[in-house]
This record gives structure tokens, C-alpha cells and sequence, in this order.
């Protein structure tokens, strides 16, 4: 029955935060740079870089053996999607990041002569 549980509730937070990858992929696809401010552009590559990152730890919680024990697992398993959100969040908030998105800035006022 828990199994089933967490199922739900996986595939609940999976659903709800699916919708934030498209919004980012739309922002991104949609929106016409070269008549963008710094800041516009700025904020978009710093969305690029929170999004990386997030997908960084998730693919590094794969790597880490999982513990058979249910008992442990309950609400991380829950929350987990948003602890990596908001641990990418923070990370991308602190000075340069890790500088991801202050080279995809330099490099897209290049490109759109900003």
C-alpha cells in the first residue's frame, strides 16, 4: 500500500513540476533577445543555469544506492523534486553561480550586440 502511496505522490510532484521545464523552454524559445535589457537577458540565463543545475543533482541522486528501508524514505521521497529545486535556486544565487550563466550572458551579448 505505501509503495502505491508514493507512487501517487511521485508521479503527483513529477506532474507538478513539469509544467516550470516548459515555461522555461518556451521563455527561452519565444522570446526575441537582441531587444532584451541586460537584466531580461541576465535573468534568463540564470533560469538556464538553475534548471542545469537542478538536473545535475537529480542525475546524481541515481547514482547513490537506494535504501530498502520505507521507514527512511517518506517524506524526502515526497519533497525531494523541490529540495533540488530550491538547492539549485540558492546555488544560482550566491555571487556568479558556478558560471554557467555568466558565460552564456558575455556570450549572447556578443551574439546580439548588447
Amino acid at each position: 500500500m505505501s509503495d502505491y502511496i508514493n507512487g501517487l505522490n511521485n508521479s503527483y510532484l513529477n506532474s507538478q513540476y513539469s509544467p516550470s521545464v516548459s515555461e522555461l523552454k518556451d521563455k527561452i524559445t519565444d522570446t526575441d533577445f537582441s531587444k532584451a535589457t541586460e537584466e531580461e537577458l541576465m535573468e534568463a540565463c540564470k533560469s538556464f543555469e538553475q534548471y542545469f543545475i537542478e538536473q545535475a543533482f537529480k542525475g546524481m541522486e541515481k547514482m547513490v544506492p537506494k535504501d530498502e528501508d520505507e521507514s527512511t524514505m517518506g517524506y524526502y521521497e515526497m519533497f525531494k523534486d523541490k529540495l533540488y529545486e530550491k538547492y539549485a535556486e540558492s546555488a544560482t544565487d550566491r555571487g556568479d553561480g558556478i558560471g554557467i550563466a555568466k558565460m552564456l550572458f558575455e556570450q549572447m551579448k556578443r551574439n546580439y550586440n548588447l
